[in-house]
């Protein structure tokens, strides 16, 4: 799936593009690869393109839960972890940066693009504490189980 979170429908438009037989093989390739379509494919790429371009130090992987998120650059750090932290901060930059051991400018960069994109950002937090609390309460059965 698209960077689009599970909640929203974009929109689709038809638009026609020449690809080269180079990139088009790949496009195939990479689809059959991940059991995607090409045109899924195709947009989540341009997307993450599009959204790199404008942020250059944003990138974009799938996690251990298999939800694609944006990352800091090569880092571990998703951007939802660093926006949660500023917010929590009460948007201090500074502070943010020296909890995690970054530059300014990297707190920055998330910041901008949470910024752009924060709807996408707010569902991923919600996300990851709904989740965060279904572990625990997993393991408060299991020590339950135990006890």
């Amino acid at each position: 799936m698209s960077y689009m979170t599970e909640t929203s429908a974009p929109k689709s438009m038809q638009r026609s593009f020449r690809l080269s037989a180079a990139t088009a093989d790949l496009l195939d390739r990479q689809a059959a690869r991940a059991n995607d379509s090409r045109n899924a494919l195709a947009d989540r790429l341009l997307s993450e393109g599009l959204r790199r371009e404008l942020h250059p130090l944003i990138t974009f992987r799938t996690g251990a839960a298999g939800r694609r998120e944006p990352y800091l650059g090569v880092s571990r750090l998703k951007i939802r972890q660093i926006v949660a932290s500023l917010q929590a901060n009460g948007g201090n930059l500074r502070e943010t940066a020296e909890l995690f051991e970054l530059p300014i400018s990297d707190v920055e960069a998330a910041s901008s693009y949470y910024a752009e994109f924060a709807s996408e950002i707010d569902a991923d937090i919600a996300w990851a504490e709904s989740e965060a609390d279904e572990e625990h309460k997993r393991w408060q059965r299991e020590q339950s189980a135990f006890a």
